[in-house]
């Protein structure tokens, strides 16, 4: 049984300095070469790669992911992409906060994206989101219609029509998120290291299930094309509840909304809610599908 989430609230006007210092160093990746630079902003310090060629885009990773989780996803799109990707407070090379709400992730994205906007870019990005990432990007988007060219939601955003944590298995879900934190042990002070608590995850995942109950609003606010990237398994393929039944959800929850906005592109994967790790080519090949491709300089 795998699980992810997130919660709601209106981000605000956000304070952000891009920090181009010592940190503009470059990684050389052949035609990709990546610069690495840091965002401070709500007293936390927000890592930043961009590189690649092609049409902007941004990846934001989900609640217990990092830039370095999404390595192969990220290097393939540099193909033909120029990708930006961050860590969100408390994963990987960000600094811990004292707060992980929603709304405090959902300002780290829009830190992000303020910095970028300071380019004065020929053309909106592309905006992707994986989990809570896909949450995220939703909601920046209904807030700041018009800053992007389109949007992908990778396994997240989904208006399922029932809470996901119920009082049955309540329990169960934070004893798997205790195991995960203590497993994330081994990875303290490296690129794939996570700070939040059992409690904090499970807390995020309760917000969550109020966001998605009301997310079919945002749909209604976006005028641009958007990609879903769904998992069939989304909590494993276990014949054992509650699998079977969040799976059901997950599933109902799409047909939910292509119900009322039928011309969202959706595709499935044969995958668990870990596709963005385990299907990396899949994801890519169907974001270059779907991105009309544009001239590079």
């Amino acid at each position: 049984m795998t699980k992810e989430t997130c919660a709601v609230e209106r981000a605000g006007s956000r304070k952000s300095r891009g920090d181009h210092g010592d940190d503009g160093e470059r990684a050389e990746r052949g035609d990709r070469a990546a610069r690495h630079f840091t965002i401070h902003h709500d007293g936390v310090t927000i890592p930043v790669s961009r590189g690649g060629r092609g049409r902007l885009l941004v990846l934001c990773p989900g609640l217990n992911s990092t830039q370095a989780d999404l390595h192969e996803l990220t290097e393939l799109l540099r193909h033909d992409h120029d990708v930006v990707t961050f860590d969100l407070r408390g994963h990987g090379r960000a600094s811990a906060a004292d707060r992980y709400s929603f709304e405090a992730f959902l300002s780290d994205l829009f830190a992000v994206m303020a910095e970028l906007e300071q380019l004065d870019l020929p053309l909106a990005p592309v905006l992707v989101g994986y989990s809570l990432g896909a949450d995220l990007a939703m909601h920046y988007a209904s807030e700041r219609p018009g800053t992007i060219a389109e949007l992908v939601l990778i396994d997240g955003a989904n208006p399922v029509p029932e809470p996901f944590i119920t009082e049955a298995d309540a329990a169960a879900f934070l004893a798997m998120w205790q195991e995960m934190a203590t497993q994330q042990g081994s990875l303290r002070d490296t690129a794939r290291q996570v700070l939040l608590t059992a409690q904090e995850i499970f807390d995020l995942n309760v917000e969550v299930d109020v966001v998605r109950s009301g997310i079919m609003d945002r749909y209604r606010k976006i005028d641009r094309a958007i990609s879903m990237i769904m998992s069939t398994s989304m909590a494993g393929d276990s014949g054992e509840e509650p699998a079977p039944r969040l799976n059901r959800n997950w599933r109902a929850g799409i047909e939910r909304l292509l119900h009322e906005q039928p011309h969202i592109a959706t595709f499935w994967l044969d995958a668990d809610h870990r596709l963005a790790f385990t299907h990396a080519p899949e994801i890519a090949q169907i974001i270059r599908k779907t991105q009309p491709a544009r001239p590079t300089p």
